[in-house]
């Protein structure tokens, strides 16, 4: 299955093998900036420019948790590699985690000066990395929530982050 996220205030799923549309997720009141499943495939996150993060159970393709707290457009949406905590990075700035069991928020990461625009984990899980319009790349300790490393060199925003498989190499864009 493919998710896709839209202008339309949509998630849509795709059936990868037949091209077709298999669902409409409808919920957020506008632009639906970023999409992830979650490592099970059973759970879907969207982050939308209403502030929110919505997860979707894909079976039933219905909303079962809204996650509030972000102050500003939500850009980015990431699951831990066990799928138990969800990272959001923010127009306000912030990387959010959540618990996605109780759809409760767990930390809040400060740091970025400007916009988070990409958020990965590490394939332990131990690491988080965020980009930013304030043309940095920011790691974070996922247990402590505390800020390990601040890596510059990009002239301008920082829009995609990703780890290498063996988790020693970060890529930027």
């Amino acid at each position: 299955t493919i998710a896709s996220g839209s202008a339309d205030k949509t998630i849509r799923l795709w059936d990868r093998a037949s091209t077709k549309e298999i669902a409409v997720l409808k919920g957020h009141e506008v632009i639906v900036f970023s999409v992830a499943f979650s490592p099970d495939g059973n759970t879907i996150a969207s982050g939308s420019y209403d502030n929110t993060i919505r997860l979707w159970d894909r079976a039933s393709t219905k909303e079962i948790a809204v996650l509030k707290g972000h102050e500003n457009y939500v850009t980015c949406v990431a699951f831990s590699p066990d799928g138990n905590t969800i990272a959001s990075g923010s127009g306000d700035k912030t990387i959010r985690l959540w618990d996605r069991t109780s759809a409760k928020e767990i930390a809040v990461l400060k740091g970025h000066e400007s916009w988070v625009d990409c958020v990965a984990f590490s394939p332990d899980g131990n690491t988080i990395a965020s980009g930013s319009d304030d043309k940095t790349i920011r790691l974070w300790d996922r247990a402590s929530a505390k800020e390990i490393a601040v890596l510059k060199g990009h002239e301008k925003e920082v829009i995609s982050v990703a780890f290498s498989p063996d988790g020693n190499t970060i890529a930027s864009g």
